[in-house]
């Protein structure tokens, strides 16, 4: 059984540690929200080793990462495959072997799935710490856990929650999120590719969320870019994944004017980049959102069945527009458990959402692009 006290150990926050592993395979936003857990690392122990196991994926995002020494690499995707094929059973294998030849002292298990756990107690560690109402039974692999918390806290705090047993409460919490110089160059490139001009401003627009219910209609985008078109000598850009690129062709294709379309044409990195570029980004609840507050741009999200408090733009609550039902939040992904006629998104109005732009539009100066 998983100890939480204290007593079986020296008091955590006056021990000293060289090799550190934090672990937070997925999913972007989530990496995000662990940021501020690496910063407190780095500055309560700027000598250690810190590395950061993370899934290929969402790598690139914090590659290169100042306060960090090195990634560990988790293929996910292939390693799903464990117990059914001889090959990755074997491969899985050398990789914990190689996870426990790193000689790691204190392991940060942010996840909280029964995988991550036991690859925090793989690492053959002394200090594991973890969720105490962490999923799948994880916590058994922990030697510290973190308490519970209640369902108005948000993730970063959740997550921040690691600094009361290490003793760097006092450090503020700090994304540290940067984009390089080169990535940003490319960001401008291929937006300037795609027909957005040097002296207009940059809106970038997010219609996808992961969760169906989380999504604001496509006609209402439509519409919404249509008003923003030359506002302010704006103009809004389309961006997502692979899996929105239909999602946001729909959209373009409904508009009266010519937004700048990159679903699908960024990588994870440029995706940053054109993020940390916009004058004001508009999205739902979703990864973008969370690196528009790590890098400090201006956003109006939209919310509908999920809470804010808790999964919403960090600190910024005034950036959120939802409408307030009894039913939300729900936390329903999809739309055939919502019995309203999914009413938290399908009815917040177009004229709200675009005259919350145009406040950000005339607080904030152009960005030269």
């Amino acid at each position: 059984m998983a100890r939480s006290s204290r007593s079986h150990y020296p008091a955590l926050a006056e021990r000293s540690f060289e090799r550190i592993l934090l672990i937070k395979p997925s999913s972007l936003g989530d990496v995000v929200h662990a940021l501020p857990v690496l910063h407190g690392l780095r500055v309560r122990y700027p000598q250690a080793t810190i590395d950061w196991l993370i899934a290929k994926p969402f790598a690139p995002l914090i590659e290169g990462h100042d306060e960090l020494d090195s990634l560990v690499l988790f293929d996910r995707r292939r390693f799903r495959r464990l117990g059914r094929s001889l090959r990755v059973t074997g491969e899985f294998a050398k990789f914990v072997h190689q996870l426990r030849a790193r000689r790691y002292e204190l392991v940060i298990d942010l996840q909280g799935l029964f995988r991550t756990g036991f690859l925090a107690r793989a690492t053959g560690a002394a200090v594991r710490i973890g969720f105490r109402e962490a999923r799948e039974a994880a916590w058994v692999f922990y030697t510290h856990c973190l308490p519970p918390d209640d369902r108005d806290t948000h993730a970063v705090d959740r997550n921040y929650r690691t600094a009361g047993l290490l003793g760097f409460e006092a450090v503020p919490m700090e994304f540290n999120l940067a984009v390089s110089d080169s990535t940003r160059k490319d960001a401008i490139e291929l937006l300037h590719g795609q027909g957005l001009r040097s002296d207009e401003r940059l809106i970038a627009v997010v219609p996808g969320a992961r969760g169906e219910t989380k999504m604001w209609p496509p006609d209402r985008f439509a519409e919404t870019i249509d008003e923003l078109h030359g506002l302010h000598d704006a103009r809004c850009a389309l961006i997502g994944g692979p899996d929105e690129v239909d999602l946001c062709a729909r959209i373009a294709q409904a508009c009266g004017s010519q937004p700048v379309n990159l679903a699908g044409r960024t990588t994870v990195r440029q995706l940053a980049a054109v993020v940390g570029l916009a004058d004001v980004v508009l999205c739902q609840d979703s990864a973008p959102m969370h690196l528009a507050v790590a890098l400090e741009r201006p956003l109006v999200c939209l919310t509908g069945p999920t809470n804010p408090r808790r999964t919403g733009p960090y600190g910024r609550l005034d950036d959120v527009i939802r409408l307030d039902l009894e039913c939300s939040p729900c936390y329903f992904r999809r739309l055939s458990q919502c019995r309203h006629n999914h009413r938290c998104m399908r009815e917040l109005p177009v004229a709200t959402v675009v005259a919350a732009i145009a406040r950000s539009l005339e607080r904030k100066s152009t960005h030269a692009l």
